[in-house]
């Protein structure tokens, strides 16, 4: 037993720390001064992160607004306070369910096909091939699809959020019977720029840190075409979970920040 916890625990420690060299050095905010970024390739990385996960964004926006809507609609009405639910429901999606849910989407659109592309590259030796052209495959390959999905991820998560509220306000008002005026009157009250801006914040970072693990993972693939199928699905659970994990702490730095 205690050899089983502490193989686990070492071989955690080493990746980890793996990771933290490769994210550190070589991906950081800082080799981007020393490293020449190609623009043409991060635009063709946005068409196809951004553009490409715009639709199941903008689906997955209109049915979460709606069934938060319903949810909400049932506790509120027992106590008579309907007319309150536009603002805990604009908070909720733009401080939470926006940057969570995107990211989520955006992970099983486009950070999957970056494992899988970078993974099939690895172990077909092509990788291997750009180097020996004296091409630095980091430059080529991996930064340009993490400073896209850091663009894209915030522009996704403001359509979600705008799609959300608006289809929750089509159920509130037209299905509901809410009153219009009342349900925007509450969120123009109450709303406060914090608001809007703490969501898009998240979204930068899930942006960098789901992109990093998707293309780390893809980048270290080994063991043939098992090896791609397997780097895939841990770059599709460790970026969840790391979503997770950095959603619970930097709502509560905004909580002690007064956000």
């Amino acid at each position: 037993m205690f050899q089983l916890i502490g193989a686990s625990t070492l071989s955690l420690g080493k990746y980890i720390s793996a990771f933290g060299v490769f994210i550190l050095f070589q991906l950081s905010i800082l080799p981007l001064f020393f490293t020449r970024i190609r623009f043409k390739r991060v635009i063709k990385e946005i068409s196809i992160i951004g553009v490409g996960t715009a639709g199941v964004i903008v689906l997955t926006a209109f049915f979460t607004g709606m069934v938060e809507a319903i949810q909400l609609y049932s506790g509120f009405h027992r106590f008579g306070i309907e007319g309150f639910m536009g603002y805990t429901i604009f908070l909720s999606i733009t401080k939470e369910l926006g940057p969570v849910f995107g990211s989520l989407m955006l992970i099983s659109r486009a950070v999957s096909s970056m494992a899988a592309e970078l993974g099939t590259m690895r172990v077909t030796e092509q990788i291997d091939a750009i180097e020996t052209l004296a091409i630095d495959s980091k430059e080529l390959l991996i930064i340009p699809k993490i400073i896209a999905t850091t663009i894209s991820l915030p522009i996704l998560v403001i359509l979600f959020d705008f799609v959300g509220n608006y289809s929750a306000f089509l159920i509130s008002t037209y299905v509901l019977g809410i009153n219009p005026i009342t349900y925007q009157d509450v969120i123009l009250q109450n709303l406060l720029l914090t608001d809007i801006y703490s969501g898009v914040i998240k979204a930068f970072i899930f942006g960098y840190v789901v992109s990093a693990i998707g293309t780390y993972m893809g980048y270290i693939t080994r063991g043939g075409a098992k090896g791609v199928g397997e780097a895939t699905t841990k770059a599709v659970v460790y970026s969840s979970v790391a979503v997770f994990v950095l959603n619970y702490l930097i709502s509560s730095l905004f909580l002690m920040l007064g956000w």
